[in-house]
């Protein structure tokens, strides 16, 4: 007879303990030490003192802090909304295609459609920050030559007050929707295509087959995708802070929540640096993004795998 193993308790320790330890360095000790320091509230000294949840009262009523906050929740909300309108619809139709099997040469579209996604944002938000310039932005030509001139804001793409921010949202789904049409194309190439066949047996158009027989059993996927967009949104900084930078203009029409912590916690734009209350707006964008993810997990998770 066999003799039964016993489990070797130290191969966990040699192969998750680095794993665990680097986290806990980088990740889980900081995000307690912020949710810490967001009940001080900094003196004109430079020194701390303990104020309970005063800090989050400040942030939500007090003028000097409040109208930015909800003013960048509000623009969390339309970058948001953008991608979730543009973005995830467009990476659905790509899939769509690619999976049909009728498009020649579909690995190399997926190829090209996805390689955005691995370059730094940097490099996208400079490229396209010079392609966007009202003087010798290539944008403002392409639109001259389609006869679309007086479409172009007299600030700027980046200066206009109610286009700056739908223009760098837009940059955003330039690059990224290449993650989303991968996680589509995964769940329809997962689908049985005898289901299909039956429906186009019985007289189903393939627009009809789409939304009554893959939409539905790819609908986990749309909600992980969903999530995955509201979490990646709520925190985004770069796509602001490249393309944007220091010119966020006394408004500050285009900040979002992470770039709002960033010139409050570092005091950028002439702002005095305030580590408590930046450290108040981080576990703001915290819970919110928290919130998000439970009310996912506990409710619209669990209802689309019942349906």
């Amino acid at each position: 007879m066999m003799s039964k193993t016993r489990p070797q308790w130290h191969h966990l320790l040699v192969f998750l303990g680095p794993a665990v330890l680097i986290y806990s360095l980088f990740m889980a000790l900081p995000l307690l030490d912020s949710l810490r320091l967001s009940l001080f509230q900094q003196q004109t000294d430079g020194s701390l003192i303990f104020v309970g949840l005063g800090q989050f009262k400040t942030l939500l009523t007090d003028s000097q802090y409040s109208v930015r906050f909800w003013g960048a929740l509000l623009h969390n909300i339309e970058f948001f909304a953008v991608f979730m309108l543009v973005q995830n619809p467009v990476a659905l139709l790509l899939a769509t295609l690619l999976a049909s099997g009728r498009l020649r040469g579909a690995a190399i579209y997926r190829t090209i459609l996805f390689a955005p996604t691995t370059l730094s944002i940097v490099i996208i938000g400079w490229i396209w920050t010079l392609m966007l310039n009202p003087l010798w932005g290539i944008i403002n030509d392409i639109f001259k030559s389609i006869g679309l001139g007086g479409l172009i804001p007299k600030e700027g793409w980046l200066g206009s007050p109610n286009l700056s921010l739908i223009v760098v949202a837009l940059v955003g789904v330039w690059q990224y929707v290449g993650l989303p049409m991968i996680l589509f194309l995964a769940a329809l190439l997962s689908i049985d295509e005898d289901l299909t066949e039956a429906a186009r047996v019985d007289g189903a158009s393939p627009w009809s087959a789409f939304w009554r027989i893959k939409f539905p059993l790819i609908l986990p996927t749309v909600g992980i995708v969903t999530i995955l967009t509201f979490v990646g949104n709520f925190s985004t900084f770069e796509n602001i802070f490249v393309m944007q930078g220091t010119q966020a203009g006394p408004d500050y029409r285009t900040d979002l929540l992470a770039t709002f912590f960033y010139r409050t916690m570092f005091g950028n734009l002439g702002q005095v640096p305030n580590l408590g209350m930046g450290a108040t707006i981080a576990t703001s964008m915290f819970l919110i993004i928290l919130t998000g993810v439970l009310l996912y997990l506990f409710v619209l998770q669990r209802r689309l795998i019942r349906n």
